[in-house]
């Protein structure tokens, strides 16, 4: 008897373990492609954010009894089963007159997420610490979003809710050897821009250098994961996250370890597949390897910029990818300088440097005047210009010249009354033009200061900080992206619609303001 309650116990903890990180495809088979290919819900997210009421299999069991019935209502079904989630700041009206920062400030409590326990069979997971959300439909915390939302936490002197997160990330990359894109079990088969070293430069300039020691076994990990298949590749191969280059280096690439639809947007991908001329899992590999980059979509991603059917974004060495992995080794390689450990930070100073020749090698176009991707597949460099340009600068990869030449194409291209648009070509991708996206603002008017383009970066910063200011005092709201060719029309594209809140657009606003503190009086040419 007591060997039968040991089986029944074994096997009650392993369906609960296992359970957690259970998608909602894999939990309800048939039914999640019923409802997601229905159109009931206008969000895809809708549904895969949704927490069954019941046992799944039970809900399994009723929904195989009764679906094919007459008169049987799925949508009534789904509800009457799940708990529908909510965009938990829906409800949070600012008051326009007492400013800007202090709405910021209240956004950081309307935004911020104890770690309470995950009800079972939720696709949230599980976290140990609080973290802070993006806003809107994105109700968990997402990777690179975070590194921009902490700029404004430190600016803020939270410091306690930026070491939480840190935290958090640790945890994940401990647990699942990387950091998913979201905190969803439905993106556990990739991960986002690696920006975890550079939060942990952040954590540094509050609580000094050794933090790089301590989580540098998390750093080690996160560069296994990236550089995971890089052993025995032949030229011209890839293997995961990594391709070996036509003069033997190795550099990185976007990947997705499943060729499936998206879960959170399974229709649309079901739909766009049925217009592509590739196979169906090449085409949803290329859409899930773009929503690891962060740029879901853009014309930076296509053979022809307008369709999204000649996505090829497994073909594509991206320069900014690279320039964040190279910061990945040399704060390895501080890590380990740090300790003493002389032996291994010549080893990742190596591999830094060998990736900065690299990145100068492959993704500098002297004709272009600019950092742009590789088609390693064409073994040419991609022909569309982008915002991600300007991660070289921003790392300190560039030479003087480079940078000028950087820096002239961002005045002359990409900058607009409103800041700096993604890219040059405008086909309706969300990162594409009119649309502007706070990061990238970011990572081009840090990097401009590094070369000492004051000038431009200033004007550029108070272009982005015109722009949220004005929208701000229209609406009362930051949004999560903006179009600033046309200030005065709302941002668009994109699978959903437009969100406020906004994690990084509040991080990075307040940052700016810090750091461009002069009025805004600015002359628009």
């Amino acid at each position: 008897m007591k060997r039968v309650l040991l089986v029944i116990w074994l096997v009650v903890i392993f369906n609960s373990v296992f359970s957690q990180t259970l998608t909602p495809r894999q939990l309800f088979p048939g039914l999640f492609e019923a409802v997601q290919l229905s159109g009931i819900f206008p969000d895809n997210k809708t549904f895969v954010d949704a927490i069954p009421m019941r046992d799944p299999a039970t809900i399994m069991k009723d929904y195989t009894s009764m679906g094919t019935t007459t008169g049987f209502d799925l949508k009534q079904f789904i509800i009457a089963n799940f708990t529908m989630p909510g965009a938990h700041n829906d409800s949070f009206k600012s008051n326009v007159a007492a400013g800007i920062r202090d709405h910021i400030d209240t956004l950081w409590t309307v935004l911020y997420r104890k770690p309470d326990s995950v009800t079972q069979y939720s696709s949230l997971l599980q976290l140990p610490a609080g973290y802070v959300v993006p806003g809107g439909r994105f109700r968990e915390m997402y990777y690179w979003d975070s590194y921009f939302t902490m700029l404004g936490l430190q600016e803020s002197h939270k410091t306690e809710i930026l070491q939480n997160m840190v935290t958090d990330f640790a945890y994940l990359i401990d647990k699942y050897g990387f950091i998913p894109n979201g905190m969803r079990t439905y993106y556990l088969t990739r991960s986002q821009p690696p920006f975890f070293s550079m939060m942990i430069d952040l954590l540094a300039n509050d609580k000094g250098s050794k933090v790089l020691i301590k989580y540098q076994s998390e750093l080690l990990k996160e560069y296994a994961f990236w550089m995971k298949g890089n052993k025995n590749l032949t030229i011209g191969q890839a293997s995961d996250n990594v391709v070996l280059m036509p003069g033997g280096e190795v550099l990185n690439r976007y990947w997705d370890g499943s060729d499936k639809p998206r879960e959170e947007s399974y229709k649309k991908d079901v739909d766009a597949a049925k217009l592509s001329q590739q196979k169906p899992e090449e085409f949803y590999r290329n859409v899930r390897a773009a929503a690891e980059s962060g740029w879901d979509f853009s014309s930076r991603w296509f053979s022809n910029p307008n369709d999204l059917g000649t996505i090829q974004t497994t073909d594509i060495i991206p320069v900014d990818l690279n320039c964040l992995i190279y910061h990945l080794e040399l704060s390895i390689a501080r890590s380990y300088r740090l300790q003493g450990d002389m032996h291994n930070y010549n080893s990742y100073l190596n591999k830094a440097n060998s990736r900065k020749k690299a990145i100068l090698k492959y993704c500098w176009n002297e004709k272009e005047g600019w950092f742009m991707d590789y088609n390693w597949k064409l073994n040419r460099t991609s022909p569309v210009k982008t915002l991600a340009g300007v991660f070289p600068l921003e790392f300190n990869i560039a030479d003087k010249k480079q940078a000028d030449k950087v820096a002239l194409g961002l005045k002359l291209n990409f900058l607009k009354p409103g800041g700096l648009i993604t890219t040059l070509s405008k086909t309706g991708q969300q990162w594409d033009s009119p649309n502007a996206w706070a990061p990238l603002q970011y990572i081009a008017i840090d990097g401009l200061s590094k070369y000492h383009h004051t000038v431009l970066a200033q004007s550029i910063a108070e272009r982005w900080i015109s722009t949220n200011t004005r929208v701000f005092e229209q609406t009362g709201k930051l949004m999560e992206k903006y179009n600033v060719i046309d200030t005065e029309a709302k941002a668009g594209g994109g699978e959903y619609a437009l969100q406020d809140g906004f994690g990084w657009t509040n991080g990075v606003l307040l940052n700016l303001m810090d750091h461009y503190p002069s009025p805004l009086h600015i002359k628009i040419e």
